[in-house]
C-alpha cells in the first residue's frame, strides 16, 4: 500500500533563545534522532554575544578598475542540469540547493528538507522528509558524477538529517558553505516547530557553524565535522539578524553575507555582511561586520546594503569585468530573480537587475518559488547557472505532483563588454 510518512511543519513566529552549546563532533558513525518539516526557509536563527570593544578597521580605497554592469542576454531553462538532480529512489527532491567548491574537482551541494523514498507514476510514494543532506559532484557538468549522501540511523535504518541539532531541539537546515583555511564550512540556521498548524508553523532559534579539515574523502557521512554556536545573530519580535545565506573566500578573508529581518506588518529585509581572516573563522572574537564603511566588531551596527534581500543567495567574484555578483529571489518568495553587482565584496550594490521570472507561481497560485542563487561551479563570467525551488502550500501536492520540489536551473547570458 502506499504511503507517506512526515508532516508539513511551517509558522513564522517569535523565537526563542537557544541555550550556549560547546563544540561537538559529528560524523563517522554517529546518529541522530530523524525530524521532519516541509516549506521553505525564510528566517534564521541565533544566539547573541555582546562583542569587546575594538577599534574598527577602515576599508582601503578601492582600485581604479572598470565594473562592467550587468545586462541580461537570455534565460532559458537548462534541462540537462535539471536531469542530472531528478532521481526516482532514494533522494527523489530538496530544497536549499547551495553549492561549495572543494577543489579538485569536486563540488559539495547542500539541501534543506529533502524527500526521501520512491516516485511511481509522477508521485512520491514510499516517502518521507528528512531536514537535510548533502550531494558530491566529482567532474565538470558534461561528465558530472553526482553522488547523494542520506544518513541512516544505525538502529531502523530510517533516514535522518546529515547534520542535526546537538542539543536536540528542533532541526538545521543547511545554508552556504566555504573552504577557508584548509576547512570546511557550513552555516546551519537552527528551526524549530511553532503552535501555528499551517504551512509556516516554524521558527529560527539558533545559528550554528559546522566545520572540517576531514572533507577530502568520497563520503560526505563519513566526514567528522565540530559544530559550535555562532554568536554574531539576533532574535527579537521587532528585528532579526543572522549571517550565512551566502558565502565567498577572497583576499585572505572569508565574507559571510547574511539579513537584517525588520519585521512590522510586513517583513522588510536587507542584506549586511562579515567577515574574518580565513585561518580564524572558529574564533567568535575574530569577525567583523561592515558598518559605515569600516569593519566594526559589533554585529548589531552592521549597515543595511540593500533592501529587498532574499533569505538565500550565492555570491560570485568575476575579476575580468571587475565586479562581484549576488543573485537571489526578490523578498525571499517571489517569481522574481534579481542580480546586482559591485566593484567590491562589499559594495556599493548597483540597482537590481531581472534575471528572470519563474512561471510556476502563474499557473498555479498554490505554488511558491524562492531559493534562487548562481552556482560558481558552472558558471562563467558571460553565463550563470541558477537555480530555484518550486514548492506548494499544499504538502500533498508535493506529494502527488513529482515534478515540484526540485532544483530548477537556469541559464543566464550576461552581455560581454
Amino acid at each position: 500500500m502506499e504511503r507517506v510518512y512526515g508532516r508539513p511543519v511551517g509558522g513564522l513566529g517569535r523565537a526563542e533563545r537557544c541555550g550556549d552549546g560547546a563544540a561537538v563532533l559529528f560524523g563517522g558513525s554517529h546518529a541522530m534522532k530523524p525530524s521532519f518539516r516541509a516549506l521553505p526557509s525564510l528566517a534564521t536563527g541565533s544566539l547573541t554575544l555582546l562583542s569587546a570593544c575594538v577599534e574598527p578597521e577602515a576599508v582601503p580605497a578601492p582600485p581604479p578598475a572598470v565594473t562592467v554592469p550587468l545586462e541580461v542576454v537570455s534565460a532559458e531553462p537548462w534541462p540537462e542540469l535539471d536531469r542530472l538532480f531528478q532521481r526516482t529512489e532514494g533522494w527523489i527532491g530538496a530544497d536549499g540547493a547551495h553549492s561549495v567548491v572543494l577543489g579538485g574537482g569536486r563540488t559539495l551541494w547542500l539541501f534543506s528538507d529533502t524527500w526521501v523514498g520512491s516516485i511511481r507514476d509522477g508521485h512520491r510514494t514510499d516517502a518521507g522528509i528528512v531536514n537535510n543532506t548533502v550531494a558530491l559532484q566529482r567532474g565538470p557538468l558534461e561528465s558530472a558524477d553526482l553522488a547523494f549522501s542520506i544518513r541512516r540511523n544505525e538502529t531502523d535504518g530510517t533516514p535522518i538529517a546529515f547534520l542535526a541539532p546537538p542539543d536536540g531541539r528542533g532541526w538545521f537546515w543547511l545554508q552556504a558553505g566555504a573552504v577557508a583555511g584548509g576547512r570546511l564550512h557550513v552555516f546551519l540556521p537552527q528551526i524549530e516547530r511553532t503552535d501555528d498548524p499551517g504551512v509556516f508553523g516554524f521558527r529560527s532559534c539558533g545559528l550554528w557553524l559546522a566545520s572540517t579539515a576531514d572533507f577530502r574523502g568520497d563520503d560526505p557521512l563519513a566526514w567528522r565535522f565540530e559544530l559550535a554556536p555562532f554568536p554574531h545573530a539576533e532574535f527579537t519580535p521587532e528585528r532579526e539578524r543572522s549571517f550565512g545565506c551566502a558565502a565567498l573566500v577572497h583576499d585572505g578573508f572569508l565574507y559571510a553575507y547574511g539579513t537584517e529581518d525588520v519585521i512590522d506588518t510586513f517583513r522588510a529585509r536587507h542584506l549586511i555582511l562579515a567577515r574574518v581572516p580565513v585561518e580564524r573563522v572558529s574564533e567568535p572574537d575574530a569577525w567583523r561586520f561592515f558598518a559605515d564603511g569600516e569593519w566594526q566588531a559589533d554585529f548589531r551596527r552592521a549597515s543595511r546594503l540593500f533592501d529587498g534581500m532574499g533569505s538565500e543567495a550565492a555570491v560570485l567574484h568575476q575579476p575580468a569585468r571587475g565586479r562581484f555578483v549576488i543573485v537571489y529571489t526578490e523578498n525571499g518568495l517571489s517569481e522574481r530573480i534579481l542580480a546586482r553587482s559591485a566593484p567590491q565584496a562589499w559594495g556599493p550594490w548597483s540597482e537590481p537587475v531581472e534575471l528572470a521570472r519563474c512561471p510556476e507561481s502563474r499557473r498555479d497560485p498554490l505554488l511558491l518559488t524562492y531559493a534562487a542563487k548562481a552556482h560558481a561551479t558552472l558558471s562563467s563570467d558571460d553565463e550563470l547557472a541558477v537555480s530555484y525551488v518550486v514548492n506548494s502550500l499544499d504538502f500533498w501536492q508535493v506529494a502527488r505532483d513529482a515534478s515540484l520540489y526540485w532544483p530548477r536551473f537556469l541559464r543566464v547570458r550576461l552581455r560581454s563588454p
